[in-house]
């Protein structure tokens, strides 16, 4: 009886969430193919959405849309970030490049500093005779990180990540991550530094607003005028929309929180490091800790329970914000007559914890901060399916090429990535066995093999060399509460040795190329 209630206050919840939202030869380069040609490509980011969504088995979830994204596609049910961080996650996306190869870790380490002669995803499309634009959260902007322009036809249109509509969010003063996001005019030199002599602002706030007071309803309108008017172009277009909750602070209007009950959220149940694991795996602070809510100084475990639930609750919130802005990106799509030609791809651009391990936001290797949602649809795509076939973002940028009849990406940047394209046409079909992702710590370098199985982690020291080891059974340990890789020796080296296949790692201190 209580299952049948639950379905039925989401569903309807659902329909409320729905009736407000509604208030083959390579061209030339800089050819102009008709759009019948080529597929149209709509690229939708989502950030710091971890698979918290209906179709992936989250009970708690209210997705209705990105739900009927999937089932009219292939849903990825392994998909992994190739590095938990917004900033060289996006670079991850858009140069094919794992971070490991491009020697971009962190923020303010910029795509062209590095990689100066770069054709990014977008670039390669427009270079192929496609309309190229975005809107929103594409490029991480902001942190000392700038978005790369190239390959753009139009400039990118950006709209703000940390926003507020409550004064009493800020105190009606700038503050922490408004700085570090460059919502506010900065001072000459590090904005960290000066971002620290800031106050700190709220983790959420719940007005009772319409949907566009905040960017991602802004960009959802903005995406819909544009699909519009792109159906009336000569050239088929690639859309990047990028949207920016589920990510901290969770300023989410008032609604989309009043479609959870707080006590039935699901809470944390392993709080802890991983037995066995090394110190330096956990992860406290930092960004929780430009908010005001959050007690300084305190273990993610020792956050005051109903700390923890309004967390929990913002975030869930977020998502089902985010599910309603991209209804209005399907509709515009659908209502256009552009769907049966436009191949859409939902990603996330890594996970995030939610207080398992002790840990809130991501940065770490671990699976809750790694895995993703990776959805495809489209021409030539199997429909309503999911698929085991283990997946990395930088494998989108290579598939993306061949759904679109165009040659394989050749660079000049490291190509790292494997079209995934054999897989949405035949979802038992598989092209490779594990994940990659990597994560640094100062000092030394976590890089990770997942299997469908298990998760490696090899910790290398920069300095000496000196290693350590995490080895996780995801199917026995779903959780990560036990490091085997002292019991399990044999799948270690099954596993070192798949690693060792990898491309070099570029160190995690090492200074832009010069030149290629």
């Amino acid at each position: 009886m209580r299952r049948t209630a639950d379905w039925t206050r989401r569903a309807l919840l659902s329909l409320l969430v729905a009736a407000t939202s509604a208030c083959t030869q390579t061209p030339a380069p800089n050819a102009a193919p008709v759009a019948a040609q080529r597929p149209n490509i709509l690229l939708i980011l989502v950030d710091d959405l971890k698979p918290a969504l209906g179709t992936y088995g989250d009970r708690t979830a209210i997705t209705p849309n990105m739900d009927r994204l999937a089932r009219r596609g292939v849903r990825f049910d392994l998909a992994y970030a190739n590095e938990a961080v917004c900033a060289p996650s996006r670079i991850n996306l858009m140069s094919g490049a794992r971070s490991t190869s491009s020697g971009i870790y962190n923020f303010g380490m910029n795509l062209r500093d590095y990689m100066p002669d770069a054709v990014t995803l977008p670039d390669y499309f427009m270079r192929a005779g496609y309309h190229t634009e975005s809107m929103g959260k594409v490029y991480h902007i902001g942190h000392g990180t700038v978005g790369d322009t190239a390959g753009w036809s139009v400039p990118h249109h950006k709209d703000k990540v940390i926003e507020y509509v409550d004064p009493a969010s800020t105190g009606g003063v700038p503050t922490q991550e408004e700085a570090l996001f460059e919502e506010i005019p900065l001072p000459e030199g590090d904005p960290f530094a000066f971002a620290r002599t800031l106050a700190r602002s709220a983790a959420w706030e719940m007005p009772d607003v319409a949907d566009d007071a905040y960017a991602d309803g802004r960009t959802a309108a903005r995406a819909t005028e544009r699909l519009a008017a792109l159906k009336q172009g000569k050239e088929p277009f690639f859309l990047a929309v990028g949207f920016a909750r589920p990510h901290l602070p969770f300023s989410v209007p008032r609604r989309y929180w009043d479609m959870y009950d707080p006590a039935r959220l699901p809470m944390p149940k392993f709080e802890q490091l991983p037995e066995g694991a090394p110190a330096y795996t956990d992860k406290q602070g930092g960004e929780i800790n430009a908010y005001r809510e959050p007690p300084q100084g305190v273990r993610g475990d020792k956050f005051p329970p109903e700390l923890k639930r309004q967390l929990i609750h913002g975030y869930y919130a977020g998502v089902s914000y985010v599910d309603a802005q991209i209804r209005k990106v399907l509709d515009a799509l659908e209502r256009g007559g552009l769907a049966e030609n436009t191949i859409v791809i939902l990603w996330g651009d890594h996970g995030w914890h939610l207080g398992d391990h002790g840990i809130w936001t991501k940065h770490t290797n671990m699976e809750q901060a790694t895995r993703i949602p990776l959805i495809f649809a489209g021409p030539g795509i199997a429909r309503g399916q999911g698929t085991g076939q283990l997946a990395e973002t930088v494998d989108i940028y290579p598939t993306l090429a061949t759904l679109a009849a165009l040659p394989a990406p050749a660079g000049p940047q490291p190509i790292d990535g494997t079209s995934l394209a054999p897989v949405l046409r035949d979802t038992k079909a598989r092209v490779r066995d594990y994940a990659y992702h990597a994560y640094p710590r100062p000092g030394r370098l976590g890089q990770a093999i997942r299997t469908d199985r298990y998760r490696l982690v090899r910790w290398t020291q920069e300095k000496t060399g000196a290693r350590d080891y995490e080895l996780y059974d995801l199917v026995a340990d779903p959780e990560e509460t036990r490091n085997q890789a002292a019991s399990l020796p044999a799948v270690r080296q099954q596993l070192e040795a798949i690693l060792d296949r990898q491309p070099a790692a570029r160190p995690i201190t090492g200074r832009p190329r010069a030149g290629k």
